[in-house]
Order: C-alpha cells, then sequence, then structure tokens
C-alpha cells in the first residue's frame, strides 16, 4: 500500500489529539483518523492501516503497550510513535521492544515534537 497521508491518533483526551492534529499538521499530514482508546485503536488500524499512528500509553479499555503489540503483531511494518506524559526508562525500552519507532513525551515543547516528528518521516519515507 503507498503512502496515504494518513495519521491515526490514539488517545482518550480530545484535547490531546486536536494538539496532535496541530502538530502534524506542521509536517504534511492532512488526513487523521481518531481513537479514544487502545482497542478502538487496534481496529481502526487493522481497517485503515495508516501511515503512521501516534499511540498514548495510559488509556481506558486497552493499554497503550497492550495496543502497540497486537497492531505490531497485525503489521511488522507499522510506525507507531508512543506519546505520554511519563517517559521512564522503562516504558521506553517496553515500547522500543515492541516495535515503537520512537517515544515522545507530551510535555516537550511543540517545536521540538515537530522537529522529532520531522526527523522519523524523512528517515521513513524519504
Amino acid at each position: 500500500m503507498g503512502f496515504t497521508n494518513t495519521v491515526l491518533i490514539v488517545d482518550d483526551e480530545p484535547h490531546v489529539r486536536m494538539y496532535m492534529k496541530l502538530i502534524l499538521k506542521k509536517v504534511g499530514f492532512d488526513n487523521f483518523i481518531e481513537a479514544k482508546d487502545g482497542q478502538e485503536g487496534i481496529d481502526l488500524y487493522k481497517l485503515r492501516c495508516p501511515d503512521l499512528v501516534l499511540l498514548d500509553v495510559n488509556m481506558p479499555v486497552k493499554e497503550g503497550m497492550e495496543a502497540l503489540e497486537e497492531i505490531m503483531q497485525f503489521d511488522s511494518t507499522a510506525v507507531v510513535v508512543v506519546t505520554s506524559s511519563v517517559a521512564s526508562r522503562q516504558a521506553v525500552e517496553q515500547s522500543v521492544e515492541l516495535g515503537a519507532s520512537y517515544y515522545i513525551r507530551k510535555d516537550t515543547p511543540r517545536g521540538e515534537i515537530v522537529d522529532q516528528l520531522d526527523s522519523l518521516i524523512n528517515d521513513v519515507w524519504e
């Protein structure tokens, strides 16, 4: 499947999903799919196969790490960026072990998030 310019944002907080959309627009994405929990994120990933997933760690119904594991089992080439309010070494290592491409703290300054995502996009699709 070719590049569709589509991002799946999985976060239980609507304002965070909106904030991430604004950031992703800065790096060139314009098609967004939103999920409010890990299970919905898995289901939407399987249905739509977006180019990029931003996946929160702490969510109801199904936690982000469980969702990450299921998405990677479904598609080992998925590009998933884990987002969280906390960035413990253990959480970062676990996300990488499960197949995440990147880990971003939500409180990272907006410009740095843009730079990090831009760098990831250039590494993956250029």
